[in-house]
């Protein structure tokens, strides 16, 4: 029985006890075991702050840059033994292991790519020098300088490898040392991960560190200069935001959590139109990739109610066609979800959405066993407003499809119920509903995706995380912010304003 192992102050170590079981979600196999039980996490935030900042601040963003690279291209040569742990732990199909870990590594490129024309020093001018006195002598200039502390990157079980290294390329880049703790249940991925980044010696010591099972009392060590990014659900990102770390110490604290994304077909798309068949085909793939257990999945299906009973017709040929099995068999376009709990979830989840909803085709019975199968599940809700339906997040292959008059005024009003989302989509190949629409939603999401015909044979879909454009989401989806370019360098560094004589600032902080 494998069990997994932290890389903590620059050595492997495993934690007391069988800690929690790690399962195939397809046999129920237990596959490993992490504990965190007896680590002690104080000494490894201390290492970050102590060993791998200043070797990181000493690097500047060229190198650093470099060194992002190389680790790409050190997990690419892993990418066929972590689709085979995605397959096994996480229940992916290959082509959902295959989205995980080359998002991951196209990321750290990317990152690379962003940080060419930055300059060889350790941090950035931000922005113009300003005249602060009626003499030209008297002049004020931001910068970013990187923190001192940690960056503590807390993460979902759902991408073990895309969430762990989009983080990672942005704290990594502003030059601060990264501790990353992956979600428990797919952690074997993360686990490989993390022994390559160790073993390829690219990066400084102290620079990263990992840390396999609970994160135990990692918080209460958690001091001023740290960063702590977190992805999960609300409720824990609720216990976090409470936490003295924050509250009294004054850390940084960034979160993605629930999102009931949407997407809205225009009034003006008919069956036949290019818009309506993109409509339908991402709709179907956004609720069954990664079996819907994606932070931006379609949950919510706006439609005029006149095209209800075409769209549904649509959906529920794409959705029923999607083989649901074993993801070893190559026919198989959908495994399971991640384990029991989850599993369970869903299920509950089901049943509150079909207490004001009709069942369209799906449903919360598990498909087979062993195995943690439910079907793709389509529901449709006559009342648009019914508050199941924008109360939380079926994390699985679930979406309810919502009839709405066509116009703006109601299509943003049901949105809106979802209070706050990472992504919504609108479908219309009409000049003026989808930019309406989208200024009416940009304040409740963090991304508006506009599609139509013009756009069919190039997009790539509401689902995909672009490390060029910000993710993150207000209110429900936690008020944070990640990627953006060099945006996501902001969470990770200091803007401090110098003033001084012009002369000086020019020479000692000037582009």
């Amino acid at each position: 029985m494998t069990s997994l192992q932290s890389y903590l102050a620059g050595r492997w170590t495993q934690g007391a006890g069988q800690g929690t079981a790690l399962v195939d979600p397809t046999t129920g196999e237990v596959l490993a075991h992490a504990s965190s039980d007896g680590l002690d996490l104080g000494a490894a935030l201390a290492h970050g702050r102590e060993v791998g900042g200043p070797a990181l601040r000493a690097m500047g963003f060229a190198a650093r840059a470099e060194a992002l690279k190389a680790l790409a291209g050190a997990v690419h040569a892993e990418r066929e033994a972590l689709i085979e742990l995605g397959i096994a732990n996480a229940g992916n199909t290959r082509s959902d292991a295959k989205f995980d870990v080359d998002g991951a590594t196209a990321t750290l490129t990317a990152y690379a790519h962003f940080a060419k024309g930055l300059p060889e020093r350790a941090y950035l001018v931000d922005g113009e020098a300003i005249q602060l006195s009626r003499s030209p002598r008297f002049v004020g200039q931001h910068v970013r300088v990187p923190r001192r502390g940690v960056a503590v990157h807390v993460n979902a079980f759902n991408f073990p490898a895309w969430g762990m290294l989009e983080k990672a390329a942005c704290a990594l880049l502003a030059g601060v040392p990264v501790l990353e703790k992956p979600g428990t249940p797919t952690a074997m991925i993360a686990e490989r991960i993390a022994r390559v980044i160790v073993e390829s010696g690219i990066l400084p010591e102290g620079a990263f560190q990992f840390l396999a099972g609970g994160a135990g009392d990692l918080l209460d060590h958690v001091a001023s200069q740290d960063c702590v990014a977190f992805t999960g659900s609300s409720g824990t990102a609720r216990v976090l935001r409470r936490h003295a770390a924050f509250v009294e110490r004054g850390a940084r604290l960034n979160v993605e959590a629930d999102s009931l994304n949407a997407i809205v077909l225009g009034a003006d798309v008919g069956e036949g139109d290019d818009a309506f068949d993109l409509f339908v085909r991402e709709a179907a793939r956004e609720m069954t990739q990664k079996a819907g257990q994606k932070c931006t999945a379609v949950r919510r299906i706006l439609v005029p109610r006149e095209k209800v009973g075409a769209v549904r017709e649509a959906l529920v040929a794409a959705l029923t066609s999607v083989v649901v099995g074993d993801p070893r068999e190559s026919s198989t376009r959908m495994g399971p979800l991640t384990n029991e709990s989850q599993l369970a979830s869903v299920q509950e989840g089901i049943a509150r959405l079909a207490s004001v909803a009709e069942l369209a085709t799906g449903g919360a019975e598990r498909l087979r066993a062993p195995g943690c199968f439910v079907a793709p599940t389509l529901l449709v809700a006559d009342d648009p407003l019914a508050a199941p339906v924008h109360a939380d997040e079926v994390f699985g292959p679930v979406a309810t499809l919502l009839p709405y008059d066509g116009a703006v005024a109601q299509a943003a009003e049901i949105v809106r119920r979802g209070d706050g989302m990472l992504v919504c989509s609108v479908y219309s190949d009409d000049k003026r509903f989808p930019v309406e629409l989208a200024l009416e939603l940009a304040p409740y999401t963090g991304r508006v995706y506009l599609a139509g015909e013009k756009v069919a044979e190039h997009t790539t879909g509401p689902g995909l995380v672009l490390p060029a454009l910000v993710h993150g989401g207000p209110g429900r989806a936690g008020g944070g912010e990640e990627l953006g370019g060099l945006r996501g360098l902001e969470f990770y560094t200091q803007r401090t304003a110098i003033q001084g004589f012009k002369a000086l600032i020019e020479t000692g902080f000037g582009g």
